[in-house]
């Protein structure tokens, strides 16, 4: 039988260089053993307990944010809330204050509720806070407050006699496109109001009140509503509903709200009453002609709403003044010291007005007087609606009276009648 082997290997006769050696190797590599558990164990305590290093707060991110955003966002608020506000047309009385020659004494004493001012807290302010700053340093550097490496910020005027004109154009350029559009809106409008009338006279004048009456009183009321829903199609924040409650009934009502293309919904109405009405093919041909202006009508202030003046041109305006009054106050520095300060204010008060204006009466729509346009409409359609059978009564009653007095024994002649027919 054979014996096991013996796993125990002889002894190996190492020198002492060999031995202090090994035991430098096994006390390091005992130490990197200690390191590595200590490691795991900062490893699990760390991973057991939330941090403690500092970060940032988003929170505190957040609040500066809201108090840099304070002035801007208060200034486009009493933009927006001018934009909503109801315009009213012009009467005599209206017309002779325009015209009186208090009105710049007026205009002066309200000023600080023009939100065309007011809109312009948030650049002015900037501007001219960096108007400050700049002619602080400046003053620190000429009293020699500061060391000698920092310099002292002014320049020639010259390239702002060669600017100047170029910016003067932007300005000019940029307010006649935007009263241009004005323009096209308000004869939009124009169109729009005197197709309605005239469409409201056919429909009185060509439809008969006996067969078609019913029918005939909701054909009006379809008129007299398009030029509502049009306007509450164009201005942001209109209530249709409340606008609508006593011109269509709740049924014809909940239609139109329903729609997505309300405008294009209330001609739809409109069609389909002329169709269904007994007349002849030729007046009906008339009143669907009329259709067409409330058509050109949607077409051109879809337009106005959906295009503004390219937005290069725009920009450019706006980067020209930023940079114009970014640097003015080093341009004036040597000539007026801190008098940039106050000549700072009044240039950007006054060219950023003139830029304003111009992006204002860019979309045309809450600058007119459209709801003073809709209630005239309506109460000039409502009112020949009522007068309808007592004029027909005047005018019978002359001809009856006519005939009457030309005719022999109180009968007509055959010669009146036919030169009456």
């Amino acid at each position: 039988m054979r014996k096991p082997t013996s796993f125990v290997h002889p002894p190996v006769h190492v020198s002492s260089s060999s031995v202090f050696g090994l035991r430098i190797l096994l006390k390091v590599h005992q130490q990197s053993i200690h390191f590595k558990h200590s490691r795991l164990t900062l490893r699990v305590i760390c991973a057991g307990q939330p941090s403690q290093s500092p970060q940032p707060s988003s929170n505190e991110t957040l609040n500066i944010i809201s108090i840099l955003r304070a002035i801007p966002d208060w200034a486009d608020g009493i933009k927006e809330r001018g934009m909503r506000r109801k315009r009213a047309l012009y009467n005599h009385e209206k017309w002779v204050e325009h015209r009186s020659s208090l009105r710049h004494v007026r205009h002066l004493m309200s000023s600080l509720n023009s939100r065309v001012i007011l809109s312009l807290v948030p650049p002015v302010l900037a501007f001219t806070t960096a108007a400050v700053i700049i002619a602080s340093y400046n003053s620190a550097v000429s009293l020699h407050w500061l060391p000698e490496i920092f310099p002292l910020l002014h320049a020639s005027s010259l390239p702002y006699q060669l600017t100047a004109p170029a910016l003067a154009l932007l300005l000019v350029f940029r307010t006649e496109a935007s009263y241009a559009r004005f323009e096209e809106g308000r004869k939009a409008w124009t169109k729009v109001i005197a197709g309605t009338s005239d469409f409201a006279r056919q429909v009185i004048a060509n439809v008969g009140c006996t067969t078609d009456a019913s029918l005939k009183n909701a054909l009006l009321q379809y008129i007299m509503a398009f030029p509502v829903v049009l306007k509450c199609h164009l201005i942001h924040g209109s209530n249709v509903a409340q606008d609508l409650q006593d011109v269509l009934d709740d049924g014809d009502l909940a239609v139109i709200l329903r729609s997505k293309d309300r405008p294009r919904c209330i001609i739809e109405f409109i069609s389909q009453s002329i169709q269904l009405l007994s007349m002849e093919e030729a007046k009906r041909n008339i009143l669907e002609s009329k259709i067409s202006c409330f058509h050109e009508g949607i077409g051109v202030c879809e337009e106005l709403m959906g295009i503004p003046i390219p937005l290069s041109y725009t920009r450019l305006t706006s980067r020209f003044l930023f940079l114009w009054h970014l640097t003015l106050p080093i341009i004036l520095w040597d000539d007026c010291n801190w008098i940039v300060v106050p000549a700072t204010f009044i240039s950007a008060a006054s060219l950023f007005c003139i830029e304003e204006v111009g992006v204002l009466i860019e979309e045309p729509f809450s600058m007119l007087a459209l709801d003073e346009l809709c209630k005239l409409v309506h109460s000039s359609i409502q009112e020949a609606m009522d007068n309808e059978k007592i004029i027909q009564a005047q005018v019978n009653a002359k001809r009856q009276s006519h005939y009457n007095k030309n005719a022999p024994n109180g009968w007509p002649s055959l010669r009146n009648t036919e030169d009456t027919n």
